[in-house]
């Protein structure tokens, strides 16, 4: 299977396996063996630049925009089926390249694989109902067409964390809408890029249409700054955003950032802990800490504050770390060894400022090789502590006391991000009231999810624009107003 995956010598352009023009490679080295496991080829400005034209031919000239949106909307539900059939792949490339475990399940007991199976169908669905026409009566009486047109060439940038389902936020609305795509994976982890330009070429895909050009850093910024690309749709870190705004900024080119976050889950007095603790535990340890809408921050009643951090500490305490292809492992590695040196600073720093280390905080000592920290939590934490403050994106929790209610909801806001928060109680009704204080984009009540029914994006530091919903297809559409005059 890895000889077929994971060594690639081509570059996906133009509806064919080419060869680049870089002779360089990208190894691909395994977060739990620290073996290199495959490669790709590092993408040269020249590649980018190739795959941007064929891009933009495919825009301007090949008819996909013409395309009725139910049209479009046959090639997601072809590309659905077929990723059904590589489910096994998809799980294996995940774990090899990113760490992710094979058991990984969301809320709803749905794999990664399957929640990009179902974003394909959610966008098909969407397209066989979907009006981007609509006749208005103007001011002056005369007819006005408001039609919704694709904005054009989409460059998609995505990150190394869930790396799959990441791609399926952005890739089906935008081909939905009519634009044309050249996806730029994380380094770290381009593998299930070439599996997912396998699905959309067996899915017949016309060529151009889609394109994949995995580059190191340095390269991606080509195709941030190139002028054939009408927008760029990115999913990372805030610093690497804010540099990818200002080079959209400097062409007034559209672009979408979906950043980081520190986000908390308030757990209330009167909150069941025998039944919250568990998922609040996993809203924070999820995906290997390695999630920009984690619950890190666990604000807790000084009534309780105790009792949830005991209750906390028992259930972190028997998450298994492991292999990420063994079925019952719960925290796999993180992605590079930079990666857990990074955790391990801030569980020194928080040492240093005062926290107190309730569980974890270092290397499993029965694994002899990979990037594996142990979950870790912090208590006695403030919010002048940099591990209450930072985004760390690593299973690293701190437990933060709080007063009441309003001071709850002063901490929970208290961050330059916005992204994601959870409230935790018996009475639905105050959970409300809380809910409706804190400034961030997704937000649950009893309950961690991104559905794809509905926006997710964030406040603040946390990005800007929507993903997700009939919201995540509208980012890829321009206005346009046809004006006639008045009938005499």
């Amino acid at each position: 299977m890895q000889s077929d995956l994971y060594k690639y010598d081509t570059i996906y352009v133009n509806g064919a396996w080419v060869q680049p023009r870089s002779t360089e490679k990208i190894p691909v080295r395994s977060p739990a063996t620290e073996e290199i496991v495959g490669y790709v080829p590092s993408c040269s400005p020249g590649d980018i630049d190739l795959a941007v034209q064929s891009a933009r031919v495919a825009f301007d000239n090949s008819g996909w925009p013409d395309l009725s949106i139910g049209e479009r909307a046959k090639y997601l539900r072809s590309a659905a089926r077929i990723l059904k059939r590589r489910q096994e792949d998809s799980s294996l490339i995940a774990a090899d390249e990113s760490g992710l475990p094979i058991g990984f399940r969301y809320g709803d007991g749905s794999t990664f694989t399957d929640q990009a199976i179902k974003l394909l169908n959610y966008y098909a669905d969407l397209g066989e109902k979907y009006q981007v026409e609509e006749q208005r009566t103007g001011a002056d009486g005369g007819k006005i067409i408001v039609r919704k047109e694709p904005v054009g060439v989409v460059g998609v940038i995505t990150p190394w964390n869930a790396p799959l389902v990441i791609a399926h936020f952005s890739i089906p609305p935008a081909l939905l809408a009519g634009c044309t795509v050249v996806l730029k994976p994380a380094p770290e982890s381009p593998l299930h890029a070439n599996l997912i330009a396998q699905v959309f070429q067996e899915a017949g895909l016309p060529p151009g249409v889609f394109n994949v050009v995995p580059a190191e850093r340095e390269a991606s910024e080509a195709l941030v700054r190139h002028p054939g690309v009408d927008k760029i749709v990115f999913t990372g870190s805030t610093a690497t955003g804010r540099r990818i705004g200002a080079l959209c900024g400097e062409s007034i080119k559209r672009f979408g950032l979906e950043l980081g976050g520190k986000s908390a889950a308030v757990i209330l007095d009167d909150a069941d802990l025998d039944q919250v603790m568990p998922f609040v535990t996993f809203t924070g340890l999820m995906n290997n800490g390695e999630a920009c809408v984690g619950q890190t921050r666990i604000l807790a009643p000084r009534s309780r504050y105790s009792e949830v951090v005991e209750r906390l500490a028992a259930i972190a305490g028997e998450y298994r770390t492991g292999d990420p292809r063994d079925i019952a492992t719960q925290n796999g590695p993180l992605i590079t060894e930079k990666q857990r040196a990074k955790g391990e600073s801030y569980i020194h720093s928080g040492l240093e400022e005062g926290a107190k280390l309730v569980l974890g905080g270092k290397r499993p000592e029965h694994l002899g090789r990979g990037w594996y920290l142990e979950p870790t939590i912090f208590s006695d934490v403030s919010m002048g502590m940099r591990i209450a403050k930072e985004e760390i994106f690593c299973p690293v929790l701190c437990v933060i006391p709080y007063a009441d209610d309003a001071d709850a909801i002063s901490i929970a806001n208290d961050s330059p991000y916005g992204l994601s928060g959870t409230v935790w109680t018996s009475d639905e009704a105050r959970g409300m009231k809380i809910a409706r204080k804190i400034r961030t984009g997704n937000y649950g009540i009893n309950y961690f999810n991104l559905d794809i029914n509905a926006p997710f994006g964030g406040f603040k530091e946390s990005g800007i624009g929507r993903q997700l919903g009939p919201e995540g297809l509208e980012g890829f559409f321009e206005l346009n107003a046809i004006h006639f005059p008045p009938q005499s």
